[in-house]
């Protein structure tokens, strides 16, 4: 049975990727079959296909490799597992209604083709979503190192006076890795004035501002000043409300405005020259 299933897809595999393509279409918010090159849109379809039907005659699957493979692909195309749910209920759909438009499933071997059908799209189901879960995974955590190395850098903007641009929600694993690029960047760059902004932290609760004011006391105890910049009024609302006592800090709402008062701190100033 596993044989004429992979003959009927075989040999209407055209038709069999139209009509599955054409149920994707509907799925609500469904983008890549809209806005992807149909290059593209064809090659996925038929890697989809060859996974749902590779080995199937003896009765395993693809080898976890090719599953990676193609997980990897669709993550980055933004396929989410509920999407690939969709993928592959919709696919089986289509296959069986064209083995039963093609006379392969009849009244007579409706029970028994079935039961080896449904045996076949759960076992596909189960390894696809395995590993899915296992290269989305993977992808997560390197976007989460790529991101923690890329938003807690220090970045000496004038001599003396270094930026730390903070990007993202702040846990205690990147407090830590900040606290640890915030002191070496202070001796390194031999900085006086450092200006954490945090226009990009979408929160700051009672956590996030603790590990800022830790923060900011390792910079004094190096022999540098900490100014706080780009406080939006919901964040400043926020920190009263909870109470934070930021005094020890110079908080602006703007780095624009930070970068003014940390040059005034070093005994310079911003000035106009005419031509």
């Amino acid at each position: 049975m596993n044989r004429e299933i992979v003959e009927c897809v075989q040999a209407n595999i055209d038709e069999v990727i139209l009509k599955w393509q054409n149920l994707m279409k509907e799925n609500k918010g469904e983008r890549f079959f809209h806005t992807m090159p149909s290059n593209l849109i064809e090659e996925t379809s038929k890697d989809f296909t060859d996974l749902m039907t590779l080995n199937l005659e003896e009765g395993s699957v693809p080898n976890s490799v090719t599953m990676s493979e193609f997980s990897g692909k669709v993550i980055r195309f933004g396929w989410s597992i509920k999407f690939i749910n969709i993928a592959i209920d919709n696919f089986a759909r289509v296959v069986f209604s064209e083995m039963e438009e093609k006379g392969v499933i009849n009244t007579s071997n409706m029970r028994s083709y079935l039961t080896v059908f449904l045996d076949w799209i759960s076992l596909r189901r189960a390894k696809i979503i395995e590993a899915y879960s296992v290269e989305w995974e993977r992808t997560v955590n390197i976007q989460k190192i790529a991101l923690q190395e890329l938003s807690a850098s220090l970045i000496p903007v004038f001599d003396k006076i270094s930026v730390m641009p903070l990007v993202g929600t702040i846990d205690t694993g990147r407090a830590k890795l900040i606290m640890e690029n915030l002191l070496e960047g202070v001796v390194k760059h031999r900085a006086e004035v450092v200006l954490l902004d945090i226009t990009g932290v979408p929160i700051v609760d009672t956590m996030v501002a603790h590990h800022i004011i830790q923060a900011a006391d390792a910079v004094r105890l190096v022999g540098a000043k900490c100014m706080l910049v780009g406080i939006r009024p919901e964040i400043a609302q926020t920190i009263v409300a909870l109470g934070i006592n930021l005094n020890d800090f110079t908080t602006t709402s703007t780095l624009r405005r930070g970068m003014k008062e940390a040059l005034e701190f070093t005994n310079r100033k911003i000035v106009e020259v005419e031509e």
